[in-house]
């Protein structure tokens, strides 16, 4: 009991948290993860519905007591016709009953078996939504960072474009390049700097995305704490597949909710083969009432209309219309229902590995050889830069150039955040801790 009204006061503490605190003025991805733990919406709701299941398994362990109920009635009864003696009549009866149920064939002692797996399961439940809003959050900071440094990457583009942009304009006073030339470059420069702005509203928006999983206010702000990455996070190496697999299995909430919720169809099949058995009840109660026109006062009344009363019953079931047959053949149909669906939640939860871990080992291959081809075209750039304001290339090549240099940027950026982003994912399934610096 002691334990039970704790859990209930932690549950019910973080489920009533307050929504004004301060707000941290940097936000780390730790930051962000232990913020939305507390604060979103569906995790407090999950731990609210702990509450209620908490309460249902009081409830179910009170059937083994006794019910008491008390019951007093006053009546008046009028007698219009001139032949009565008194034309009014009153009565009052009191009563206090006791009923408890002495068999039942064990439906009582399962249905507390049950709830108490259903406090589980609740558990499980809060836990599952807890580790979807840190898949949620993990990829919503990563894409917050990975359009960050593609606002940098626009920013340096249209920096370059300008000064190629004015170098021209001073090689055409000159009578170096053409006006062709020099239009090819503020055209090239118009269209840096709206790439920009769309790099820059691709990063206004995935913000958004990640304060509305927060549970922010529209008018709250939320600057990122951009953590230095090092190559070696970005290639960290990977256990292989069925280690990760096997792990997840063992730690997930879904195969262990999958897991009770075997059990529990067990019980609900015990339950309904109690219907087969008889019930027995014990019954008892006091009573006492009293009726004017009688030559007894009112006390005495009471006394001696007083009684005691005792009583065993018992019920058998013999023909129910088959009822009791329909519930225990439906109850093995689910138990069969819910072997079925662990066996789903495990082929899925092989799916999602497999694709995240895929998907890793993709972008840490994709990293390497996006970091070496963007090495090339680096170089290759900036000698086709130089040959243009030399004369020996001409503008078409140059810009050319200039697009397989932005596109090389984005490809390694791309890969470098898909590998973060699934190795974030893999811990998550392992249970192990999320943290870019690790």
């Amino acid at each position: 009991m002691t334990r039970t009204i704790l859990t209930t006061l932690v549950i019910w503490a973080s489920a009533s948290c307050l929504d004004a605190q301060e707000l941290p003025e940097r936000w780390t991805l730790q930051t962000c993860l232990e913020y939305a733990l507390e604060n979103n919406i569906q995790v407090r709701q999950s731990r609210v519905g702990e509450l209620s299941g908490l309460e249902d398994t009081e409830l179910a362990k009170a059937q083994l007591f006794p019910s008491l109920s008390a019951s007093v009635t006053q009546g008046f009864v009028n007698y219009p016709s001139s032949d009565a003696t008194e034309n009014n009549s009153y009565s009052g009866n009191y009563n206090l009953n006791a009923n408890w149920t002495l068999f039942d064939g064990g439906k009582r002692t399962k249905e507390i078996k049950k709830s108490k797996i259903q406090n589980e399961v609740d558990k499980l439940s809060t836990e599952e939504t807890e580790d979807n809003i840190q898949i949620a959050i993990v990829q919503a900071y990563l894409q917050v960072m990975y359009a960050m440094e593609s606002v940098k990457i626009n920013e340096n583009t249209v920096e370059t474009a300008k000064a190629e942009r004015d170098r021209a304009k001073e090689l055409y006073k000159a009578g170096s390049i053409s006006s062709v030339d020099l239009a090819q470059l503020e055209s090239q420069y118009s269209t840096d700097k709206y790439q920009l702005v769309v790099a820059q509203t691709s990063l206004d928006n995935y913000k958004l995305q990640l304060k509305q999983l927060l549970e922010l206010d529209i008018m709250d702000e939320i600057k990122l704490d951009m953590p230095d990455i090092a190559e070696e996070h970005i290639l960290t190496p990977l256990p292989d597949k069925e280690t990760i697999y096997m792990t997840s299995l063992s730690v997930m909430p879904q195969i262990r909710s999958s897991e009770l919720a075997i059990e529990m169809a067990e019980l609900e099949k015990q339950q309904a083969k109690s219907s087969y058995w008889p019930t027995l009840s014990l019954s008892a109660g006091v009573g006492t009432g009293h009726v004017s026109g009688t030559d007894y006062n009112f006390g005495n009344k009471i006394w001696k209309n007083f009684n005691e009363s005792i009583g065993l019953t018992i019920s058998i079931p013999i023909f129910a219309n088959r009822e009791n047959k329909t519930a225990y053949n439906k109850a093995r149909l689910a138990l069969t229902t819910s072997q079925l669906d662990l066996l789903n939640s495990q082929k899925e939860l092989l799916q999602t590995v497999e694709s995240i871990y895929l998907d890793a080992v993709s972008a840490q291959s994709q990293y390497l050889s996006a970091t070496e081809r963007l090495s090339y075209i680096q170089q290759s750039f900036q000698l086709t830069e130089e040959q243009f304001f030399l004369g020996m290339k001409n503008t078409l090549e140059m810009l050319t150039e200039k697009n397989n240099l932005l596109t090389a940027q984005q490809e390694v950026l791309q890969a470098k955040y898909m590998a973060i982003m699934n190795i974030q994912l893999l811990n998550i399934y392992q249970k192990k801790p999320v943290d870019l610096t690790i």
